[in-house]
């Protein structure tokens, strides 16, 4: 009996894992169609770290503003969310956040660096 609390807990830490992995996996491997698709880009970075250096189209919307301003910006629940952040945590928060508050379609890019490689990437040059 005192083995099934801990066997338990790990079940659930296992299977919200995966849950997120799968979750950010799909984002991943989707990024560039959301977006061209109409996906909102959110920077949940601070102004300062935004200002000095952001993705195209990127919004900037620290995570302490999120729920001030995601509901104008994305009125539908399925309005797909992009968020990423400089290493990753910040727009995992994020995107539970969101996903607390029935925005289904909200998924961590991860860091600047990996959104950037993933949402440039066969870019057309201008």
């Amino acid at each position: 009996m005192s083995l099934l609390l801990p066997a338990t807990l790990l079940f659930v830490l296992v299977a919200a894992y995966i849950c997120l992995w799968r979750s950010s996996h799909e984002a991943l491997k989707y990024a560039r169609e959301y977006q061209n698709q109409g996906g909102l880009l959110i920077d949940v970075r601070s102004p300062s770290e935004y200002d000095a250096g952001h993705l195209p189209k990127a919004i900037n919307l620290p995570l302490n503003e999120l729920d001030n301003y995601v509901p104008r910006l994305a009125r539908d629940k399925n309005q797909i969310l992009l968020l990423h952040c400089s290493t990753g945590l910040r727009s995992e928060l994020a995107a539970k956040r969101l996903k607390r508050q029935g925005y289904a379609k909200a998924f961590s890019l991860g860091s600047y660096s990996r959104a950037a490689r993933l949402i440039l990437r066969h870019q057309p040059q201008v």
